[in-house]
């Protein structure tokens, strides 16, 4: 089993990244059998919600089953009880977090990866399903661009432009980078109904994904002007809207877990941004 630091997406779980990948045959070791794999997630946490989303879209809940873990480990220093032997069997004297999101292989009791980017891809390519697939033929160069955009014009900047203590220039440059990257995306959804194509794709779940985040976490440290200049973007926020009425989207989003989780572990300043709320999520996520 190779372990190597995170590297993906932004994420203060302290975890290591397990690399594992289900491949097409025996040969691979991890191979693709139906009920053979586990998905440990918690929804609360952006990884977690963006594979339940996935996981929906393909139809995978007998062929993979999916386990669902509080937002808040229920033990100390970021303790799943339920992962402890799982994190335990994978890594020599493993003594970090048992921490959520896991792809666990029932026959070994093993982890097979906690790398988001890796399992969503296996989800897809390595499982028959009579869904869409998520990444069409010809387009993985551009969910990864977005991939790019959802986390460092929008994830990292926006954390930048909320920091507290930071110079004043620093955050209003960060601002810049957020409102950039937010327009480039309003401009390309006019007309539009999804992100690349003309039916979901995981660029789709990652926008969706990274925009609850922006108005349910980050909007919390930002001045409401700022939050305002970011919800003057109706074409995006329209999109968002309406992806959260899908029940692949909307049925895994976990509010309260999200803010259990934001006030567990947050280090920031509230801001004056945090009434300024963008979307009701919950009222379209009931539609």
């Amino acid at each position: 089993m190779i372990v190597t630091p995170p590297a993906a997406h932004v994420s203060d779980l302290p975890a290591p990244a397990f690399r594992g990948r289900i491949g097409r045959d025996a040969r691979s070791g991890h191979y693709a059998v139906p009920g053979r794999y586990r998905l440990h997630l918690a929804t609360a946490w952006p990884d977690g919600l963006r594979i339940a989303v996935l996981h929906s879209l393909l139809g995978l809940d007998t062929v993979c089953p999916a386990a669902y873990l509080p937002a808040v480990p229920d033990c100390p220093e970021g303790v799943h009880p339920a992962l402890r032997p799982l994190y335990e069997a994978s890594a020599h004297r493993y003594t970090g977090p048992a921490a959520a999101l896991v792809l666990s292989d029932a026959w070994s009791g093993r982890i097979v990866s906690t790398h988001a980017p890796d399992i969503m891809r296996d989800l897809a390519r390595r499982f028959d399903s009579d869904r869409p697939s998520p990444y069409p033929g010809g387009a993985e160069s551009e969910i990864e661009g977005v991939e790019r955009m959802c986390a460092r014009g929008i994830e990292e900047a926006a954390q930048r432009a909320g920091a507290a203590g930071g110079e004043q220039a620093e955050r209003d440059a960060a601002l810049g980078t957020l409102l950039e990257a937010l327009g480039a995306l309003e401009r390309r959804l006019v007309g539009r109904t999804y992100l690349i194509r003309d039916e979901v794709t995981a660029a789709d779940v990652e926008l969706w994904v990274t925009l609850v985040e922006l108005d349910t976490v980050h909007r919390h440290h930002l001045d409401a002007s700022a939050v305002r200049r970011i919800a003057g973007h109706p074409a995006l926020w329209t999109y968002a809207r309406r992806l959260t009425a899908h029940p692949a989207f909307g049925a895994h989003l976990d509010l309260d877990g999200i803010e259990r989780r934001h006030r567990a572990r947050c280090q920031g300043l509230e801001a004056a941004g945090a009434a300024v709320r963008i979307l009701d999520w919950a009222a379209h996520a009931a539609r």
